[in-house]
């Protein structure tokens, strides 16, 4: 697929980086000559530096045969205008945009082929925002991704010391659970090694462990896998830009929210619109204001500023305090796997919240949702098998018998409202939603040829 990505920041950057494995024909667009100078030292990819939304700098990125245009430029005025004209001048297929601004999100009804021509519109904030609500939901959870409209979820945790399964073989789950609530675990990661999760493999204090389950039945299987933790209740959030005031408003009926923002004005702003949330007019690394405000009392202290240093700073800081568990928000990918080894419990990196909603429009065969997963390392996919016994090299086998690629496995099927939990017998039927877990992401190619329709498979 030839793909034309304007703008080199963060986005930007980590969609290339992604991309690029799956023998993709990438050109990235920016003003910034340095940043397509390292773009190009440690990708193979062509880069034109120019404005992104000029037409000759987008003809000279190859405009007039790209398969996709995905504007994540610092400007939502630059992305949109970009789209415009790809499509006017271009006839772009597929056309994505990042659109930050509420004012433009609030009237949908400006985005189509009459007004602005945009198949997908990516607000990182918002993906941010809903990605933390469901942390906030499931209390233990170090990552939690809805499939087929949230029927289904995939949750990774860390097994602790006390867990029910907790040096028990995996095919004890189902025991424990009964048939009303059971899930599969997909995959296993022990001291950042991959194990293959089979009936007799034995689960470890510390294993990482993503397990698939209905929606309804996630907290049950939580608890079998680390000490059951108390709902939470207090929650802290720093930052009062577009992330924090959106988990705010969201939270805000239903715990006790404190939001600690250093500018002045905005903090007035905040405090204006929100109705039952405390704003706090101050520093979030003030060591004695974080203990005036009960800190060793607080549930969840989340650190969601538009700076790295500070979110680490000071979350490290409400943890050593007391907070029972904290949360930093951060853009670079390099400080994401060093902070989670130390104090921070769970570090949230944008762009792994962002890549899986444009890996959904990349990907071939009929998928319908990506999450990234392992910082980029791993998938899962949701897919939708299509045709027939004699078209299709799923429909209508058993799942023992589909020739899944190394380190891939079907974990669940979404049949009409029903959600099944795969085992080697369930036959795939057309129009089954198909979630899998994908190990070694260099292997894409296969799933998607594997959902592709062909004329025959005979």
């Amino acid at each position: 697929m030839k793909i034309i990505i304007l703008g080199a920041g963060q986005v930007g950057r980590s969609v290339a980086s992604n991309l690029v494995s799956e023998r993709n024909d990438i050109t990235v667009i920016d003003t910034n000559s340095e940043l397509l100078r390292d773009l190009r030292d440690r990708l193979d990819i062509a880069t034109v530096q120019g404005l992104a939304s000029h037409p000759d700098v987008l003809r000279r990125a190859g405009a007039e045969d790209a398969d996709l245009i995905l504007a994540v430029t610092n400007s939502d005025e630059v992305n949109m205008v970009a789209c415009q004209i790809a499509y006017t001048l271009f006839r772009t297929p597929t056309k994505i945009a990042r659109v930050r601004s509420q004012d433009y999100l609030s009237y949908p009804e400006l985005f189509n082929n009459q007004a602005l021509p945009i198949d997908l519109m990516i607000s990182p904030e918002q993906l941010v925002t809903d990605y933390i609500l469901r942390l906030i939901q499931h209390p233990g959870a170090l990552q939690v991704m809805d499939f087929a409209g949230g029927r289904v979820r995939l949750v990774a945790v860390k097994a602790y010391y006390g867990g029910l399964l907790v040096g028990h073989q995996i095919k004890e789950l189902n025991e424990h659970l009964g048939e009303k609530a059971e899930a599969r675990i997909a995959a296993i990661y022990r001291r950042d090694r991959s194990i293959k999760p089979e009936a007799r493999t034995v689960i470890d204090a510390e294993d990482e462990v993503f397990f698939i389950a209905a929606a309804e039945n996630i907290p049950a299987v939580m608890s079998e896998l680390r000490r059951a933790e108390k709902p939470f209740k207090r929650l802290i959030f720093a930052g009062g830009g577009n992330i924090g005031r959106r988990l705010a408003a969201s939270l805000e009926n239903r715990y006790r929210v404190k939001l600690i923002e250093k500018n002045k004005k905005i903090s007035m702003e905040v405090a204006e619109r929100l109705h039952n949330t405390i704003v706090l007019h101050a520093d979030s690394s003030d060591e004695e204001m974080l203990l005036e405000e009960s800190i060793e009392d607080t549930d969840i202290f989340c650190a969601v500023t538009n700076d790295d240093e500070a979110n680490v700073l000071s979350a490290m800081l409400a943890k050593r305090l007391g907070a029972r568990k904290v949360m930093a928000l951060i853009n670079r990918p390099a400080y994401v796997d060093l902070v989670q080894s130390g104090d921070i419990d769970i570090a949230i990196s944008p762009q792994q919240a962002t890549i899986g909603t444009l890996l959904t429009y990349v990907r071939k065969g009929d998928v319908v949702s990506v999450h990234s997963l392992r910082r980029g390392a791993a998938e899962a996919i949701e897919a939708i098998a299509r045709g027939d016994e004699t078209t299709s090299q799923v429909v209508g086998k058993p799942i023992e018998k589909i020739r899944l690629p190394e380190g891939a496995s079907i974990a669940a099927l979404v049949r009409n409202e029903d959600v099944i939990i795969a085992h080697h017998d369930t036959v795939i039927e057309s129009n089954d939603h198909v979630i899998l877990f994908l190990m070694d992401k260099s292997r894409i190619a296969d799933i998607e040829k594997l959902f592709s329709v062909g004329i025959t498979f005979l």
